[in-house]
């Protein structure tokens, strides 16, 4: 690495660090100034509020950070023409990519870091702010976080009905198990039982009565005490968090969607969901792309305001373009993978049509 590659990412980092801390300040200030008053009515301690914030900055970094890059971007660049050591750099010789490749490596690891955080820090905060949100400061009991009435189940050839589940406990109550035969959907046994209770070996059903059936009559009744069963729900399962894919890794994700795709129900809304998880934090390195044109376009002229409002203004239509296409993709009109990476796509496309009008 020679002077001038440490002299930009040295230069890059320090901006892209201020815009980012800037841009999570500004999240931390709005996003307190609009809870406060209402979490501190149901007698919210202060810290409640600040292990709550705490929790949120992952979050505010993901979505931040691909504004981030592009306003440190457009100053960096902007800040070294404005003092013409860009143009003391470009007089001995140097093109405009080796001068940018710096800045492009380092959002190509910035998008790198946000995907880490996505996927291994996101979930488990996520869980924690919603907990403390909805446990701590607004004092509703645990089991809100449960959908505990009128249970429905299904996996491959059985579905269960359950009228209560009892998170504390880890016990269903009301219980009618169904298993079907595959392909045609006939029944061939049904469990009812008052009671089931979750072990460390798996769901036990208590006072269980076994029904078996042949061509679609009764055949035959069993009664059990105790009546272990393999089935596969667990309290996850049951938990209803409303961003649920939020609150998930992307192999959670994954195994989630086939999940649904094996049970019969239509899992697009959770693939697109899954796919946009992946193409999202290189939004980074897409933004890194097309705001070097835009500086080096400006030239001089290329400021501290240039840059702000450009890349606010670029920011916003990447967030509304992204939504559209999201929302289109979860309902069905488009693949999911498309869906996911069109946005990142066409901004691409319009940093590479900027960067062949650039003299190099």
């Amino acid at each position: 690495m020679n002077i001038l590659t440490r002299y930009v990412a040295r230069t890059y980092v320090k901006m892209l660090s201020l815009c980012l801390g800037s841009f999570i300040a500004i999240y931390l200030v709005v996003d307190f100034m609009e809870k406060v008053s209402r979490f501190t009515r149901y007698g919210a301690s202060w810290k409640h509020l600040a292990l709550f914030f705490i929790t949120k900055i992952p979050e505010m970094i993901i979505d931040a950070a691909p504004l981030a890059v592009l306003m440190a971007t457009l100053l960096t660049l902007g800040t070294l023409s404005l003092t013409s050591e860009l143009t003391a750099i470009r007089s001995c010789g140097v093109s405009l990519f080796r001068i940018s490749l710096p800045i492009l490596v380092i959002s190509i690891l910035m998008s790198l870091g946000v995907l880490a955080i996505g996927e291994f820090v996101l979930p488990k905060t996520y869980a924690q702010r919603t907990y403390i949100q909805e446990v701590l400061i607004q004092k509703k009991s645990p089991s809100a976080f449960f959908r505990q009435q009128n249970i429905w189940f299904r996996e491959e050839g059985t579905v269960l009905r359950a009228s209560l589940f009892e998170p504390a406990r880890n016990e269903l109550k009301g219980i009618t198990l169904w298993e079907l035969q595959p392909g045609t959907g006939e029944p061939l046994k049904r469990t009812e039982a008052d009671l089931a209770i979750l072990g460390a070996k798996g769901w036990v059903f208590r006072d269980a009565v076994v029904r078996q059936f042949r061509n679609g009559e009764v055949s035959a009744t069993q009664k059990y005490r105790e009546l272990p069963v393999a089935l596969q729900l667990k309290p996850a399962d049951l938990k209803t968090l409303g961003k649920y894919s939020d609150s998930m890794s992307l192999v959670e994700l994954s195994r989630y969607c086939r999940k649904l795709r094996a049970s019969g129900y239509d899992p697009t809304r959770y693939v697109t969901q899954m796919h946009s998880r992946i193409s999202m934090p290189f939004g980074c390195a897409v933004m890194a792309f097309l705001g070097i044109p835009f500086a080096l376009r400006g030239g001089r002229s290329s400021g501290i305001a240039f840059g702000v409002g450009l890349s606010i203004g670029v920011g916003f239509l990447y967030v509304i373009v992204n939504s559209v296409i999201i929302s289109v993709g979860q309902v069905g009109l488009l693949p999911p993978v498309v869906a996911a990476w069109a946005t990142n796509f066409i901004f691409f496309v319009a940093g590479a049509w900027l960067s062949l009008t650039i003299d190099n």
